[in-house]
């Protein structure tokens, strides 16, 4: 069965490069575009990682992946996280750990090392 990867980008560009090379590496791909949608995709389904844009509408990566962590299912509460950010200058590796955040990518992204990252979080 396909890992499922989901994806919270609210930059339609990368949101669909990031797809197209993660569908070539036969992952299944949900996307939505702020940190709320990821809770209600969440509700609903189950995700192997989440890949999370920092500065998105509505509630950021930061918020939401606080939330996440405070989800009552455990299951759901320990998805890795992985946080793409074209300012992680502006974070400490310490604030992202805070947040529940496992690692992350900058932009521009580098693809080898997005498909590297979520294979080595979502290997059995």
């Amino acid at each position: 069965m396909p890992k499922r990867v989901l994806v919270a980008e609210d930059s339609s560009v990368i949101q669909n490069l990031t797809k197209k090379i993660l569908q070539m590496q036969n992952y299944e791909i949900s996307s939505v575009k702020n940190g709320q949608q990821v809770l209600d995709a969440l509700a609903e389904k189950r995700f192997d990682i989440i890949l999370m844009d920092i500065n998105m509408p509505v509630m950021d990566g930061m918020e939401c992946s606080r939330n996440i962590r405070a989800l009552a299912d455990p299951e759901k509460a320990q998805i890795p996280i992985v946080a793409i950010t074209g300012n992680a200058q502006n974070y400490s590796i310490d604030e992202f750990k805070d947040a529940g955040i496992n690692d992350y990518l900058p932009k521009p992204l580098n693809f080898d090392t997005l498909v590297e990252t979520v294979k080595k979080y979502t290997q059995d």
